[in-house]
């Protein structure tokens, strides 16, 4: 089975917006990453990636985004063995305050410069 998984590089303000894993998660919980999550299956569909993303920034951490760019995407093994494919795409802040709004998901959320990023252990 291959898992599909898109994330977002939401820019605000000259910052990124990051979230600290929830611990509860299954895999690299208490890390830092982009907001994200898997594709669900919807038979023929359209924009299924950005649709996916949009609705994944909202439920994790309550915000909309727009113009949506893609990055890059690349593959990784979950700590469980899971293959998973990884879509990475830039947007734009749209509206909202960004916070930890899904417990199960993300512990919280941190605005970060690109050199706080390069600089962050």
């Amino acid at each position: 089975m291959l898992i599909v998984n898109v994330e977002g590089a939401i820019y605000k303000d000259g910052k990124l917006l990051l979230i600290e894993r929830s611990l509860k998660e299954e895999h690299a919980g208490g890390t830092l990453s982009l907001v994200g999550g898997k594709v669900e299956k919807e038979g023929d569909s359209s924009d299924i990636l950005e649709r996916t993303l949009e609705r994944e920034i909202f439920e994790e951490v309550g915000i909309k985004v727009k113009d949506l760019e893609y990055v890059n995407s690349s593959s990784f093994v979950t700590d469980t063995g899971l293959n998973v494919v990884d879509i990475v795409f830039l947007c734009k802040h749209e509206s909202g305050e960004a916070f930890a709004k899904s417990p199960d998901e993300v512990d919280g959320v941190i605005w970060f410069s690109t050199d706080q990023i390069i600089s962050h252990p």
